[in-house]
């Protein structure tokens, strides 16, 4: 796949999906990667450098983002296929919006970005930092909406294409240590709901990425026992595995963030004895 063809669709078909292939899926269901242009936003560690090297394998024409462009390097010579290295900070608007043009003229357009840019410190609010929580916020929700600004437009031009943003099951509900993380992934959880209402209806995928603890150089900061930890690589998995099931959300490991949605449906009063009993906290 080399220039956009106008009407054609993530899985490189030229032709619209019959009706019951749109009446059976929540988005286009990726199975074939080949030539397939991904964009990596936050590739240069944890979950977006496993993804790198999985899609690589598969045949994907990746390009990479991060703040660390050696870091970048680094991972675009480990891959199997030549990639795009574009240093960009996610929190700078024109910054993002001058890489997005950079891409689409190298590559003619863009197939599907995942945004898994994000940062994490554990805060509670004994240790309340005003300073840190702006930070995580920021880089975390706001810069989602810098990516808007420029994705959104070149989608709307394209016909075509997706967007996949990773939150967290710690926006399901209210958590330890995580009062200024939680909040930023809720926000996300609403935002990828929203986008999608809007985005579906006009052919463009938007899907929801809800990993539970993943072993990540930013997981790496808990002192607590971590329930159901896979490592990044099977993140990378799962989420392969989720493009390719036709569906809006996709949440791993299955056996911990189950009981997360479950305990989204306690009343109040039990979900808070819950979460003590089983945190500590």
């Amino acid at each position: 796949m080399t220039q956009f063809e106008p009407g054609a669709t993530l899985s490189g078909a030229t032709t619209p999906p019959r009706a019951s292939d749109r009446q059976g899926a929540l988005n286009p269901r990726i199975v074939d990667w080949r030539q397939r242009r991904v964009w990596l936003v936050g590739a240069s560690s944890g979950i977006g450098e496993a993804l790198a090297l999985d899609l690589s394998k598969r045949g994907a024409r990746l390009a990479l983002s991060a703040r660390r462009a050696d870091a970048l390097n680094a991972l675009a010579a480990r891959l199997d296929a030549d990639s795009i290295v574009l240093p960009t900070d996610v929190t700078d608007a024109q910054a993002f919006a001058q890489a997005c043009q950079s891409l689409v003229e190298q590559w003619g357009a863009i197939d599907l970005v995942i945004w898994l840019a994000g940062d994490y410190r554990p805060m509670r609010a004994e240790s309340f930092d005003l300073a840190d929580a702006r930070r995580l916020v920021e880089i975390n929700l706001l810069s989602v909406y810098n990516g808007l600004a420029a994705l959104l437009p070149l989608f709307e031009r394209q016909g075509a294409g997706g967007l996949a943003l990773v939150a967290s099951v710690a926006g399901y509900r209210g958590l330890p240590k995580a009062l200024a993380y939680g909040p930023g992934k809720a926000a996300l959880i609403n935002l990828a709901e929203s986008l999608h209402i809007d985005l579906h209806p006009r052919g463009i995928g938007c899907w929801l990425i809800n990993p539970g603890f993943v072993a990540t150089p930013l997981t790496a900061q808990n002192t607590f026992e971590m329930p159901g930890l896979i490592t990044a690589e099977a993140a990378a998995r799962e989420i392969v595995k989720g493009f390719a099931s036709g569906g809006f959300e996709m949440h791993f490991p299955r056996g911990f963030t189950r009981w997360m949605k479950m305990l989204r449906l306690l009343p109040e009063r039990a979900y808070f004895r819950a979460v003590r009993a089983v945190t500590g906290g």
